[in-house]
């Protein structure tokens, strides 16, 4: 794994696996690209770890090391399956197979959608006995590239967030300044541009514009230390749309289930999204979603039945597809309990889990 902090979506979908694994019939052991949090909190479960740094890819002599020391620990360790689980590790972590002459036994998990970066065409390039994506839209771009080998889909699923009493929330509410009676438009996740904060904070200008008394939610903060100045400049374009008063930024939050329970509709506003776990997030608790219509959003959202799809994440798109839910909140209600029946049938933690293992299972035998 690269991440040595459970931040982004690919560490919280390991976090998972790695607790919900059947223990009696798979063994995990976790290597580590850098020291941190999530290093302790995967040996608190009581799998085995290594950590081995990599440093960046222009430090080559680093990156050399990274691969014979990996290597080494899997010539020891001697596994059935050498499981990368994001991109970053398959370019150092296939090499390190191959020294090992556990070629054979390389498994990917693409978890974006592959596009023209030479990163994505060098990884594919290198050994792996199957990819697995995490949908059925990154299944079908990654079998275009060659060499071509087997491509599975692997949906990710996240537990349902405890439901929060409404007394609970009328105190989260106040202690963010949300007014009494005014409708919540959230946005959930890391401060990066390509997750389009600032185009949300248009959208909800062009909402209150229109006579719509929202307000906006902005749950997440910078991470990994990508894009340092992205909060900065966010928070800036709030003050010149003029949403004083009608936004909350909450910074980075160690959970987001009960802000997303606040929300009267959650917005997914990156293009493009590989998948979205915060949609599953916001189905679970019954909250409409809006989204682009590509890639992961369109298969989790049904084409468009379980919540809104919007062309793109364009400022007017996404304050139409939102508008569309405030003006008619029998669709709001309706989408809301589609959202909720469709992650219990395809997305909770358990299916993915239990999928994973069989997958797995069945590529090492």
């Amino acid at each position: 794994m690269s991440f040595a902090e459970r931040l982004g979506g690919a560490e919280r979908v390991l976090w998972t696996v790695l607790r919900g694994l059947d223990r009696s019939r798979v063994e995990p052991v976790a290597v580590f690209f850098g020291s941190g949090p999530f290093v302790e909190e995967v040996e608190a479960l009581g799998v085995r770890t290594y950590v081995v740094p990599v440093g960046r890819f222009r430090q080559v002599g680093t990156g050399l090391a990274a691969v014979g020391r990996l290597a080494r620990i899997l010539r020891a360790e001697h596994p059935d399956l050498v499981l990368n689980f994001i991109l970053k590790t398959q370019l150092y972590g296939a090499p390190a197979a191959v020294l090992a002459g556990l070629r054979r036994r390389v498994v990917w998990w693409q978890h974006d959608v592959p596009g023209r970066q030479w990163m994505d065409r060098v990884a594919t390039l290198l050994p792996a006995r199957a990819v697995i994506a995490s949908s059925e839209a990154a299944a079908a771009a990654q079998a275009r590239y060659r060499p071509r080998r087997r491509t599975l889909a692997v949906a990710p699923g996240v537990q349902t967030p405890p439901t929060a009493s409404a007394a609970q929330l009328d105190e989260l509410r106040a202690s963010l300044g949300i007014p009494a009676g005014r409708t919540v438009v959230g946005i959930v996740g890391r401060l990066q541009r390509w997750k389009g904060q600032h185009r949300f904070l248009e959208a909800v200008a062009l909402l209150r514009d229109a006579g719509h008394d929202v307000h906006a939610l902005v749950v997440g903060g910078g991470q990994h230390g990508i894009e340092p100045e992205y909060e900065e400049e966010v928070r800036r374009r709030a003050g010149e749309l003029g949403l004083e008063g009608a936004v909350t930024f909450t910074g980075q939050v160690p959970d987001a289930g009960r802000h997303l329970q606040l929300m009267d509709v959650s917005v997914n506003a990156s293009e493009p999204e590989p998948f979205g776990l915060v949609l599953l997030e916001s189905m679970a608790v019954g909250v409409p979603v809006v989204a682009v219509d590509a890639a992961g959003p369109a298969e989790i959202l049904d084409g468009g039945r379980c919540g809104v799809l919007v062309p793109s994440g364009a400022p007017g798109d996404l304050a139409r597809g939102v508008g569309r839910l405030l003006a008619h909140p029998e669709l709001r209600s309706e989408l809301a309990e589609r959202g909720r029946e469709r992650y219990a049938e395809r997305y909770t933690e358990e299916r993915m889990v239990a999928q994973l293992e069989r997958r797995l299972r069945e590529l090492a035998a």
